[in-house]
């Protein structure tokens, strides 16, 4: 079992479930590679491995930056999965970045999620716009539904979708984080659907705790959206819990949080 986590930077303090210091923060500038040198044990391959060991299980997971800095540039919100993934499927990649063809070809589990200016949703325009990278209810559900069918051509692979990071309530304005809360609601309540191939992960709920921003004890610093390290190294357990929980049973055995159910 192939796994691969599509990812930016709040995924790589979950992968990692340790707080990344100023030095690694300069590391990531200069190099991936000295940057994930610099890093002992990234959590998230550290549970993999040790359920392997206790359960003689061969899951191999790495991690991917989708999209990569350039030439696409650092953009994973709702319209760039649709762009990449539905508007220009096929075999060749698209702008160098790997299409579902493609990706499906050598991963059994693909996971994929979107950073937090993701939050910051407008007022929706005169009409919705599929084709519009403006950040709107109506073209994110325009988007999402035009992804879900996309995904389902493929029911030998598992897809896990993280809902939507949020930020802290300095950089986030009240309207924004209602029509943030409007579109989880909508992903959960309607746009999620039981027995198919896509499972979500709910790192808002963590976030959140029920309430419109990412908790400033859990975030980073109240100024900084990136999650803190306590948060990353316990939410990590519970996404690796998600993880092999919808492998091994289609997410059955663990809330969408990742907490195992008795």
């Amino acid at each position: 079992m192939n796994i691969v986590f599509l990812h930016h930077s709040t995924g790589s303090y979950i992968w990692n479930g340790t707080k990344r210091t100023f030095f690694h923060k300069v590391a990531s500038r200069i190099s991936d590679r000295l940057s994930d040198m610099m890093t002992k044990s990234p959590r998230i391959p550290f549970h993999i491995q040790a359920h392997n060991a206790e359960h003689n299980t061969d899951y191999r997971i790495t991690e991917l930056p989708f999209p990569k800095k350039s030439p696409y540039g650092w953009n994973n919100y709702p319209y760039d999965y649709y762009n990449i993934w539905v508007k220009n499927a096929g075999i060749k990649p698209y702008m160098e970045e790997p299409t579902l063809e493609m990706l499906t070809q050598d991963y059994q589990t693909i996971i994929f999620k979107h950073c937090y200016p993701a939050s910051n949703i407008q007022p929706d325009q005169d009409s919705a716009d599929i084709n519009s990278d403006v950040r709107t209810l109506a073209n994110y559900k325009l988007q999402y539904n035009a992804l879900k069918k996309k995904l389902h051509e493929f029911p030998d692979t598992k897809f896990i979708l993280f809902t939507g990071a949020v930020q802290v309530q300095y950089y986030l304005p009240e309207d924004e984080a209602k029509r943030a809360k409007a579109f989880y609601d909508w992903t959960i309540n309607e746009w999620n659907e039981e027995d198919d191939n896509i499972y979500l992960w709910d790192l808002y709920a963590l976030q959140t705790e029920g309430g419109l921003y990412f908790k400033d004890d859990y975030a980073l610093t109240p100024y900084n959206s990136h999650p803190g390290g306590d948060f990353s190294k316990r939410v990590s357990r519970l996404f690796a819990n998600r993880i092999i929980d919808v492998v091994e049973n289609d997410g059955k055995k663990t809330t969408l949080t990742g907490e195992i159910l008795q």
